[in-house]
């Protein structure tokens, strides 16, 4: 879709300010003539940006737009049902997830899409509680549902169930299974400062994190090749289909200024209290590792809603690995010894969450040599 921002008029930006007005971040537009996306437009959209886990760069692009549509759906504003060639999304969807679950159903990670685990969750509660288990939430199901108090309290059970299924994988690497997401790739070179992009470094660092984790037995699979671009959404689902344990994606970050410099990392969470734990865990022992091995500036873990963290069932990371627009930065990850530190580093933050605390070292000490060694260890003793 075209990008929307301050400056822009017509009917999309009057779809937008009517969407804003409706959620309580704007006042309503009462002028005539065209609608324009002033000031006070954008300032609205950084707040709803912030309050949905997005980028707050004040512009409308694909993935705030979705946003902003879904936001305009309760749950009992229309019927809800699992559509194999369009599935429904929304906020309203998002909150029969949340319900189901609270009520002790297996309705998968709460995305806001009404896919074929909500269905079967749903289905499940209606025939429990004597009703046409069709799948579909219309006003009698939806009146269930408001009757009966939660099962579950204190806990998300989803996540709950993604931190029991680590405890049980146990601490080797042998056999699990990872994706590596190198950020952009094709015709999208993604940050480039001269003849140096984003999307050639991340390849590469794909291919060395890769190789190491082959090495320990791991199984590493990539969602794109040199020469391709795949949409979020798509990467998200090779994962799924895959039945990955773990999601990886990396990026190299860019800014308008130059002072801007660091490592961050990103995990799924809405920002009102559903947090992936696991992926939670995960992205602060990236940053930790990370920080402690290259001396990159912390620039801390954060929540968000991206495809690739939303839609993937697995804990899901996404890193941006210092400033492209940053000169000392840039000259780092043109090094290759620096790339091998950054993947060393990943590997053994991987590692680091399966031990659970236990026969670890402290953090940016652990090297490859002894992970090996571990892993060695670990299968002489089976």
């Amino acid at each position: 879709m075209q990008l929307l921002h301050r400056g822009d008029d017509g009917p999309a930006v009057a779809e937008i300010r009517n969407t804003l007005a409706a959620l309580g971040l704007l006042p309503a537009n009462g002028r005539t003539g065209p609608a324009v996306f002033d000031e006070a437009v954008e300032q609205a959209v950084r707040v709803f940006q912030q309050q949905r886990g997005l980028i707050t760069d004040g512009v409308v692009g694909p993935a705030t737009y979705r946003a902003l549509t879904d936001a305009r759906w309760r749950l009992g504003d229309r019927s809800l049902a699992y559509l194999v060639s369009k599935p429904i999304s929304g906020d309203d969807v998002f909150a029969l997830q949340e319900r189901l679950l609270e009520l002790g159903y297996d309705a998968g990670r709460p995305d806001g899409i009404f896919g074929r685990e909500t269905e079967q969750a749903l289905r499940s509660f209606q025939r429990d509680y004597g009703l046409n288990p069709d799948g579909i939430c219309g006003p009698g199901t939806l009146r269930a549902l408001r009757q009966l108090a939660p099962k579950v309290r204190g806990g998300r059970p989803v996540f709950l169930r993604e931190q029991e299924k680590v405890r049980r994988a146990g601490p080797r690497l042998r056999g699990k299974r990872i994706v590596i997401d190198p950020g952009h790739g094709g015709a999208d070179r993604g940050a480039c400062i001269g003849d140096v992009c984003e999307a050639d470094l991340t390849w590469d660092l794909a291919r060395r994190l890769e190789g190491r984790m082959v090495a320990t037995g791991m199984e590493a699979l990539i969602t794109r090749g040199p020469n391709a671009c795949p949409p979020d959404a798509d990467r998200a689902a090779f994962a799924n289909e895959a039945g990955a344990d773990m999601f990886l994606s990396l990026h190299i970050d860019a800014n308008p200024s130059p002072l801007a410099e660091g490592v961050a990392s990103f995990h799924f969470g809405t920002g009102n209290g559903t947090t992936s734990t696991v992926g939670e865990a995960l992205a602060g022992l990236l940053q930790r590792e990370i920080v402690a091995r290259t001396g990159l500036k912390d620039c801390h873990i954060h929540p968000k809603t991206w495809d690739v963290l939303r839609l993937t069932r697995m804990p899901a990371v996404r890193m941006e690995i210092g400033y492209l627009t940053n000169d000392r930065d840039r000259a780092r990850l043109l090094d290759p010894a620096f790339r091998d530190v950054v993947a060393e580093g990943l590997l053994v933050a991987v590692k680091r969450l399966y031990l659970l605390g236990k026969d670890d070292q402290p953090t940016g000490t652990f090297t490859f040599d002894d992970l090996l060694r571990h892993e060695l260890a670990r299968a002489e003793g089976a």
